[in-house]
């Protein structure tokens, strides 16, 4: 349900999007979006981080017409676990992490502040999502 343009599915993610390059957000597109889709959340989650899943990005109420263009603001952002309301790509301390972006397709609109936490968005998302898909990618600093 979302393919990104910038790598394939459990391919490398380019420099470009991380901390060692523009720190912008890949471009994103949705496929076989389910009928009654009212919007979209994307998470962007680190789980191989020390600290366990630690969150790059959160964005919800994406309209589920649009892709997401690169280096932009396709919807209202939660805080990450920079403390950042913002794309903050991967930019990990050793070795190489999977970096997963997962889309939920929701039956509503949500009325969650810009700057929300990540366990707020999850509890506002409950029993709403109609469907859910992923794309991972992987990057490791020279």
């Amino acid at each position: 349900m979302i393919i990104s343009s910038a790598f394939e599915d459990r391919g490398k993610i380019p420099a470009k999007y991380t901390c060692d390059g523009q720190n912008v957000n890949p471009p994103f597109e949705f496929e076989e979006v389910p009928g009654g889709t009212q919007s979209l959340v994307l998470i962007v989650t680190d789980p191989d981080a020390p600290s366990g899943n630690f969150v790059h990005w959160a964005v919800w109420n994406i309209m589920p017409e649009s892709g997401i263009d690169e280096n932009s603001v396709p919807g209202i952002v939660g805080r990450n676990s920079y403390g950042k309301s913002s794309y903050t790509g991967p930019c990990p301390s050793s070795g190489t992490h999977g970096y997963l972006f997962r889309i939920f397709a929701l039956d509503t609109e949500l009325g969650l502040e810009s700057g929300s936490k990540i366990d707020e968005l999850e509890a506002a998302m409950q029993g709403h999502v109609l469907s859910d898909g992923q794309i991972t990618g992987r990057y490791g600093r020279a």
